[in-house]
């Protein structure tokens, strides 16, 4: 269930707008606790495409991501990412992502959705 917590977590980055057209690689690391016991970390390594115009945005990125519980054997499974993000308004913005992370028995999947008002 922790392993399963951490691994989630490391799939749900917010979708951000694209800023620029092209290729990045994008590092990110995400750790889990319960209550104040630290669980373990998912590190995202992927390598990532954006593009898009002043409407919309979209991204795709992937590969690996280490798992490091505490106290147990890392490992490093497949993730990736595919998101967008459109301006409904000048001041409101629709975003939403799919996520993915690879699992001996069933993989873990992910899907976030949201919309940003800037004042």
């Amino acid at each position: 269930m922790i392993k399963t917590f951490i691994a989630l977590a490391a799939t749900t980055a917010v979708a951000t707008p694209a800023a620029f057209a092209g290729t990045y690689v994008n590092v990110e690391a995400n750790s889990g606790f319960t209550g104040t016991d630290y669980e373990g970390s998912v590190t995202d390594i992927h390598i990532g495409y954006e593009g898009g115009n002043e409407t919309y945005g979209f991204y795709v990125q992937g590969v690996p991501a280490i798992i490091a519980p505490e106290g147990g054997d890392g490992e490093t499974r497949l993730s990736g990412k595919i998101g967008g993000d459109i301006s409904a308004t000048e001041k409101l913005g629709v975003y939403g992502e799919f996520s993915l992370l690879s699992q001996e028995d069933d993989n873990l999947y992910g899907t976030k959705i949201g919309a940003k008002y800037k004042f």
